[in-house]
Formats: C-alpha cells, structure tokens, sequence
C-alpha cells in the first residue's frame, strides 16, 4: 500500500511563467542577475501591500494594523510597510532608529521586549514613542530619565496574561514569563503610573505566536477583552490604547492549512460593540509581523555541486542555516519539518526527483530540505525557499564559519 504524504498548503503567491518563479515583475534568474550574487532573499512589495488589504478586507474597521518590526527589520521593507500600516512596534533600541526615520508619526511607534537600557529608556523618551512597560524596574527608571529630559513617559503596560493561546507555535503569555507583568501585580503597576504622574496609554496582552486555528484566537481575543476591562478599573486613566497583540499564523509545513481569517474578523465584529461600551476612548490594536510579511519572501540560493552519497541526491548549495536558521529547523521546531522548497528555474520540472538540499556549512544541521520532491536540478540552478520574509536573515548566525553575508532586495 503506497502511504501519501502530506502536502503543503498551495502556494500561488507568485507566478510561475516558462517554468520559472517570478518575483517583483521579474523571472528568477533576472532577478538574481540583478541582485548580483547569491544567496539572497527577495521581498515582494506588491505581496506585502496585498497582504494589508487583505486584512483591511476581513477585520473590522475599528481595528489598527500595527507592523511588529522584529518579524523583518530591513530599512526598506520598515519605510513601505510604514506607509501601509497604522502604527509600528519596535523591539530594541536599533530597531527604534530605523522606525524613527519613516514616515510613521513617533505617538504611532511603541516600544516592547525585556531587558531595555537606559540608553533604550532615554532615546524612546526623547522620542515620544510609546514605552510598553515590562517590569517595575523599569517603570522607576522611566520615570526617572522623564525627569531628567524634562519630559513625562508615555507608558503602557505589557501584561503576561493568567491565559495562553492554545494550539500556538510559541507561548508569549501565561504561566511565569520574562514578559510583562503578572496580571494580578498589574494593579499595584497601575496605581505606581498614577503616583508617578506618568502618561498612562493603556495595555499590551499577548499571549502566543503562529497560530493556524481561529477558534483558538477567538478564545484568547475574548479572554484578553475581558482581562483589559477587569484592569481597566484600576487604571490612572482612561485606556487610550488596547494592544491585543497578533498571533496570526502562516502554513510552513506539510499538511498544515491556512488560517480562516475571515472567522477570526467576524468573531472581532461580534465582540466589539461590548469593548467599545467599556474602553470608548481606546484604540484596538492587532500587532502582525510573521503574518505581514512572511510569505512575501523568499531565500535564494545556487547548487554548487550535485553528488550522490549510497542512493541519495544532495544539492550542494551556497546558502544555508546561517542565513535561514529557520528552514534549517533550528529555530524552535522540535522535530524538523521542510519549509516549502523549489529549484526556481525548474518549479515544476520535466524530470523529478527526491533530494536534499545542504549548504556549505560542516555540520548536519546545515540542512534546507531533507528528501522532497523537487525538479532535477544541476550546477547553477536557483533553490527557493518559499515563507521566506519573516524570522530569516536577522534571526540566523550570519557569523558562523565566516562565509560571505546574504544580501536582501525589494522588488
């Protein structure tokens, strides 16, 4: 009995002409004549800009699309996005400089993660970014540097909700955490604010990350209303701003389907009216990155060498974990799964074949795809790893065994 293996989710994000991937208006191996040299990773501008209507489509008006910036960090694709976006959310004071030089308004900006300095504190500040505040600590030295610079903080809180979200790739919430501040300590965190005479915003609940089930999403967003107007009655101040964070998840491996977008937005518009009576002045984020950006890009690599090692195909390529950690499955999958991958010159292929795809790396580890089926391909052709635009250069250890640096382009 032949056992079927399952599939990954179609991808039609880009077309395919003369057998070829095209990326930006352009064929491959164009594009990669134009960027120079491989590896490479390619981001669609006209992909990221569907990608904000689409979600303008199916969530209620009422609801701010915020760009997490981490997600994808290069300046180009900050200074579009920014120019699609209601707002941008930063994680570092590196980060900050860059979402500073765009377009967006700096109240738009915010600011979250643990561990900020004071330099971090002092440049938000001076700024007039919002701060998410992430411990006490920190608030004190806010409150401390205001004074100093003769300004008063704009703050909110960032809480680590009494909840997760189920089913989701990577838990931000529930249970001790790093981030945010306990809710039932956030009280005591509220009524500091108002001793403080700081500018209270409001929250930040996020709960988890790569989340494919919108019943899952419906939970949490009803769970995180409710702890929003539960922390409401202790706050200095009215809630000018609810950031309900993201968790939007995308399909990267086989048998994996494409979340139901259009059952998370209604839910929202059910919801609503009841957070609109008890938060009136509050502004309802939903904070993206992953789901931004993600499947907007793409990781490009050249086979080096073809070989065969005892029946088994191995494209050797230029390109590798120390660029895309991520599709080495390395970066937080417990047992390793493909990342969808094609030879870009040969999407679909005359002839096919199964074979693994390893980089220059000598480790094991430096695999990009173990045993798919993929057209047959030789010296000089183009891989392609799809879902490419998030978590991929800026998250990989470009430093490892000292090979040359991918470049990155929006086309």
């Amino acid at each position: 009995m032949t056992v079927q293996r399952p599939k990954h989710a179609p991808l039609t994000q880009f077309d395919v002409v003369d057998d070829a991937l095209v990326v930006g208006g352009m064929p491959l191996e164009r594009l990669a004549a134009r960027v120079g040299s491989t590896p490479f990773y390619a981001y669609d501008r006209a992909r990221l800009s569907e990608r904000v209507a689409y979600l303008r489509e199916h969530l209620p008006p009422e609801i701010h699309l915020h760009y997490a910036m981490k997600a994808n960090p290069m300046p180009a694709v900050v200074q579009h996005m920014a120019t699609l976006v209601d707002g941008i959310d930063v994680a570092s004071g590196g980060e900050l400089q860059v979402a500073l030089d765009t377009v967006m308004p700096p109240e738009h900006i915010s600011f979250a993660g643990p561990g900020k300095s004071d330099a971090d504190l002092r440049c938000a500040i001076a700024a007039g970014i919002v701060l998410n505040v992430e411990g006490f600590g920190e608030l004190e030295r806010a409150a401390v540097i205001g004074r100093e610079l003769g300004l008063v903080p704009k703050v909110a809180v960032r809480v680590n909700p009494d909840f997760e979200l189920k089913s989701s790739g990577m838990k931000m919430g529930g249970g001790p955490k790093q981030f945010g501040v306990d809710a039932e300590r956030v009280p005591e965190m509220l009524g500091r604010i108002g001793q403080l005479g700081l500018a209270f915003q409001g929250f930040h609940i996020f709960s988890g990350s790569q989340n494919l089930k919108a019943e899952a999403l419906q939970d949490a967003h009803d769970k995180t209303f409710a702890l929003a107007r539960r922390l409401a009655k202790d706050a200095p101040g009215p809630v000018l701003t609810l950031n309900i964070g993201g968790g939007l998840g995308i399909p990267y491996f086989p048998g994996e389907q494409r979340l139901d977008l259009a059952a998370v937005g209604a839910h929202l518009r059910e919801i609503l009216p009841e957070a609109r009576r008890d938060l009136p002045q509050a502004e309802i984020v939903m904070e993206l990155g992953r789901y931004l950006v993600a499947e907007a890009g793409i990781y490009v690599c050249r086979v080096v060498e073809r070989k065969e090692s005892r029946g088994q195909v191995f494209l050797v390529t230029d390109g590798g974990l120390h660029h895309h950690l991520s599709a080495s499955g390395n970066f937080g999958q417990v047992i390793r799964k493909n990342y969808p991958v094609v030879i870009g010159n040969r999407v679909a292929g005359g002839e096919r074949e199964m074979a693994s795809v390893v980089g220059p790396l000598c480790t094991p580890l430096d695999l990009l795809a173990d045993q798919m089926e993929l057209g047959k391909a030789s010296e000089g052709d183009l891989v392609v790893v799809f879902q490419s635009g998030a978590y991929g250069l800026t998250a990989s250890p470009g430093g490892f065994l000292s090979h040359p640096a991918a470049r990155e382009v929006l086309v």
